[in-house]
């Protein structure tokens, strides 16, 4: 069957058990009310990411060829993490074991695919031993939380996944990685037919059981492509929005002694989202990505020599913009 149809089969049942579980949430009253905290002002139904989990760990079954220790690498992490979210979705998990749950996942990757991840600076690949395994594993599980932390606004997790997994499909096509280019187009479907539900006024949002699948296997197919030759610089790019709103909203919290471990609603995204509406603040994301960071991490495929200099390219507007949007600094939403 052509890869295509197959891609757009995927993306259907993904909207099709969203849908169900939409239905499902609004007769079981499992309804995400605002607060104090939220960017959103209308009561709406939870936990539509797990219609992303279940079609995309059933449907990476069938990629051909497929690595198994990939597969077994993403069943096992992935199943953890939603599970855990699931739980926490529906009543509440303390945040020592959630954060125990992340590292165990992300160990169990480390174990399923193994390998020291290399690194390039400029003409020179450095192998980075065991030191390299715990920035990994550091890394992947700041990922996971990131991807929960950016999930607060109709639609902009749900895009960003859609992108970074896309570009990262066809730099992935263009190494000659096309068992991970499959399983980043499947992530693509997977979250497609969801965010079309999600997207601004959302009908259902992605709850901590999709949120931290998302961060968590994209971190997965980034590290996979990095042991098989691929530049991490290129990652670095792609994800940039994300990255640098909560790296900045994170350092700031800090330097102002508040307990930046607690949930907020000070990302840049947010205090944006405030003056010009979620679906205004989202599209505006998908063009950065599509015709900024696009670009730049391209060029750093082609040329890798230059990728910290094109990571900083990246990122010094980027955190210009957060600063001006006041990222980590606390507002209270009025509902």
């Amino acid at each position: 069957m052509n890869t295509w149809i197959i891609i757009a089969l995927i993306a259907f049942l993904s909207l099709l058990l969203t849908e169900l579980i939409r239905r499902y949430s609004l007769k079981k009253n499992l309804i995400d009310m605002p607060n104090e905290r939220s960017s959103h002002t209308l009561p709406t139904p939870r936990g539509g990411g797990l219609s992303i989990v279940l079609i995309f760990l059933i449907a990476i079954n069938f990629i051909d060829p497929v690595d198994i220790e990939m597969v077994w690498a993403l069943i096992g992490s992935g199943a953890l993490v939603a599970v855990v979210g699931f739980v926490d979705d529906m009543d509440h998990v303390a945040a020592r074991w959630r954060l125990l749950s992340h590292f165990a996942a992300v160990s169990w990757v480390l174990y399923c695919l193994g390998g020291i991840p290399e690194f390039q600076f400029f003409d020179l690949r450095i192998n980075t031993g065991w030191i390299g395994l715990a920035v990994v594993t550091i890394l992947l599980v700041w990922l996971l939380n990131l991807f929960n932390f950016m999930d607060g606004i109709d639609g902009i997790a749900a895009s960003e996944t859609i992108f970074v997994a896309s570009a990262g499909a066809y730099l992935c096509w263009l190494n000659g990685f096309e068992e991970l280019s499959y399983i980043s187009l499947t992530l693509v479907a997977a979250t497609t037919g969801f965010l079309i539900l999600n997207w601004p006024q959302a009908k259902i949002f992605m709850g901590d059981v999709g949120s931290g699948f998302l961060g968590l296997t994209t971190g997965v197919i980034a590290y996979a492509s990095i042991l098989h030759g691929m530049s991490a610089w290129v990652w670095l790019i792609l994800l940039a929005v994300f990255l640098v709103d909560s790296g900045v909203t994170l350092l700031r919290r800090i330097l102002n002694g508040e307990k930046w471990y607690e949930a907020h609603c000070s990302h840049a995204y947010q205090h944006a989202a405030k003056k010009w509406g979620h679906k205004r603040v989202t599209i505006s994301v998908i063009i950065i990505n599509l015709f900024f960071l696009f670009p730049l991490a391209f060029l750093s495929h082609l040329k890798p020599d230059w990728g910290i200099v094109l990571t900083l390219l990246t990122f010094i507007p980027l955190i210009i913009v957060a600063i001006k949007f006041k990222a980590g600094i606390t507002y209270t939403v009025n509902n």
